[in-house]
């Protein structure tokens, strides 16, 4: 019987940090992984921190290509809206890209969209909202997409697990042990309700004694610290114009233009692909 082939793609969150096992992450794709087949199941994960759309594109995709999996996740994007660079423009083609190329090998594609950064450091309103609308972008990209190719969506942008903070390392961005848990179950579910998945649930239950408040602080003011301001060195003076403009829309209350603006922003990106896809011919899904 040949092995079940599960390929994971994306960057922090599909590698694991937040739950360590052994000195190594682990996370929420390698939960999944035990759980799909009651048979043997080959998993690969490609994914690494700070991995960005075009990192996925160059760099996983060939490799996971190879691989000639059976189910492909890909998870990404949130680096992509820490950057000064950001354009969804780009960020949609590549992901058409990846997804189609998956598509065409007749893999099944697993997705996610994921809450924004911003709300989960708590930053400031004027911040916070950029980022947010980036983040809506990039979301809204995923989900269009997703339906195009018929992927086997999760819907991670959202809920009471985004406020439940046992569930999230002491960084704010990635989950711990219980929330990349809690993502291998949800996604599980979605995978049987479709027929993709027969083996055991994920267990909700942690194996790893949770860190204590001080241990968590200790971890935040030293490698988090780092690990925060590596990903956003690049963005902040942008960010602090883009405040500046929050602050002046807020004032004129005007802030419904930056809104329509990023909604006008997505549906040509999404426009351009359709065009796209119609240049290429009928027989490219």
């Amino acid at each position: 019987m040949r092995p079940l082939r599960f390929v994971a793609l994306g960057d922090s969150l599909t590698e694991g940090v937040g739950d360590r096992v052994d000195e190594e992450w682990r996370g929420w794709a390698a939960l999944l992984a035990d759980g799909l087949s009651d048979g043997p199941v080959e998993f690969t994960k490609l994914a690494v921190s700070g991995a960005q759309t075009r990192d996925v594109l160059e760099r996983q995709t060939p490799a996971g290509l190879a691989l000639r999996p059976d189910l492909v996740s890909v998870v990404v994007g949130v680096n992509d809206t820490l950057r000064c660079t950001f354009d969804i423009h780009t960020v949609a083609a590549r992901l058409d890209e990846v997804y189609g190329a998956f598509h065409a090998q007749g893999a099944t594609l697993f997705t996610a969209c994921l809450p924004d950064p911003g709300a989960m450091l708590g930053l400031p309103g004027p911040l916070a909202h950029p980022l947010a609308r980036r983040q809506r972008a990039v979301n809204t990209v995923v989900h269009a997409l997703s339906e195009r190719y018929g992927a086997v969506h999760l819907h991670a942008a959202e809920g009471e697990w985004i406020t439940d903070r046992a569930l999230w390392s002491a960084d704010r961005l990635h989950p711990g042990e219980r929330g990349h848990r809690r993502l291998a179950a949800h996604s599980h579910a979605l995978l049987a309700e479709a027929g993709l998945a027969t083996g055991a649930v994920p267990s909700l239950r942690p194996e790893a004694v949770d860190p204590t408040r001080s241990a968590s602080l200790r971890w935040l003011v030293t490698a988090g610290t780092a690990w925060v301001a590596r990903r956003c060195t690049d963005l902040l003076p942008q960010l602090l114009r883009l405040a500046a403009s929050e602050v002046r829309h807020r004032a004129r209350g005007t802030s419904g233009r930056l809104d329509l603006s990023a909604s006008h922003a997505v549906a040509s990106a999404l426009a351009a692909l359709s065009v796209a896809e119609r240049g290429r011919g009928p027989d490219v899904a």
